[in-house]
């Protein structure tokens, strides 16, 4: 016969049962790596992999970590290690690490990319006692960084309004998407000065980033059907660029924009009118009143 349960027995084991959910994560957490699995890299500029980790202990000695970027599944094609002989000789000088592996980023920067530079590449972390690792390491095979080589530079975005009107600011803004921060494209105008430009940085998500150059300015009559080009400069050199012609219009000026103007012209016209009409009046009295006085010398003589 079972024993009935009784209230304190039931209270241990739902006790027991949320304790094991609670902890169970701890015990099986793993180690994981978080990157993008595929980014454009243009050929002959620089690409940055952004990458993070996990493992199952809360912490590691970060002076002891040590952090390695291999080829694929292959651990010993190495190319980032602290050691420089020991990275394929293809990537020596082409690498760095841009993290802090204390703080679990392991953001990796490549270099003079070339067309074969594909990957993908995966990350490998270490902690080492001696030179030598300990059983405290981990590949992260399953999460790797696969490359898409661009030839050519991608071009740069407008954005502007359609219209100038003249003697109104107007401004033009140019942008262009790229993968290595420290190296972003260098954005110049064909026209403008260097105090009519504002340049701004951001990230749009991990792995791309943005380059913006704002040009604003006061249109003229003679910027008319002038073009305006926007030129972005890549790391290793190469060049994309693209043209905007101006429109300029007249602003609509109305009547009373001109009362400045007509208000003091219509009083000296009409002064000068009533002057006229004064002395004309004047003069043909005195005409009258001379012809009078002549005609009474005649009677007395």
């Amino acid at each position: 016969i079972r024993p009935a349960s009784t209230p304190t027995t039931s209270l241990m084991i739902f006790f027991c049962l949320l304790l094991a959910v609670i902890c169970s994560p701890v015990f099986t957490e793993e180690w994981k790596a978080k990157v993008v699995k595929n980014l454009d890299a243009l050929v002959s500029s620089c690409v940055v992999m952004p990458c993070s980790f996990t493992y199952p202990e809360k912490t590691l000695p970060s002076s002891k970590l040590r952090g390695i970027w291999h080829v694929d599944k292959k651990q010993d094609d190495r190319v980032y290690h602290m050691d420089q002989t020991r990275i394929l000789e293809n990537f020596r000088g082409r690498t760095r690490l841009l993290g802090n592996l204390g703080q679990n980023n392991c953001s990796l920067e490549i270099t003079e990319i070339k067309d074969h530079d594909n990957g993908p590449y995966c990350f490998r972390i270490e902690l080492a006692e001696n030179e030598d690792p300990t059983i405290n390491k981990f590949s992260f095979v399953e999460d790797c960084t696969a490359l898409n080589m661009l030839p050519d530079p991608p071009k740069p975005t407008l954005l502007h309004s359609m219209t100038a009107t003249q003697g109104h600011p107007y401004s033009i803004t140019c942008s262009v998407i790229h993968t290595c921060p420290s190296h972003a494209p260098q954005l110049t105008w064909s026209r403008g000065a260097a105090d009519e430009i504002f340049e701004n940085h951001r990230e749009l998500n991990p792995g791309n980033w943005e380059a913006a150059s704002i040009l604003t300015f006061i249109a003229q009559e003679k910027d008319d059907d002038q073009e305006y080009t926007c030129t972005a400069k890549f790391n290793g050199q190469k060049t994309s660029s693209v043209t905007l012609k101006l429109n300029v219009k007249r602003e609509n000026i109305s009547f009373c924009s001109y009362n400045h103007i007509i208000i003091p012209c219509a009083v000296g016209i009409g002064t000068a009118v009533i002057f006229a009409v004064v002395c004309i009046v004047l003069t043909k009295y005195l005409l009258t009143l001379t012809k009078k006085q002549n005609s009474s010398y005649r009677v007395l003589f």
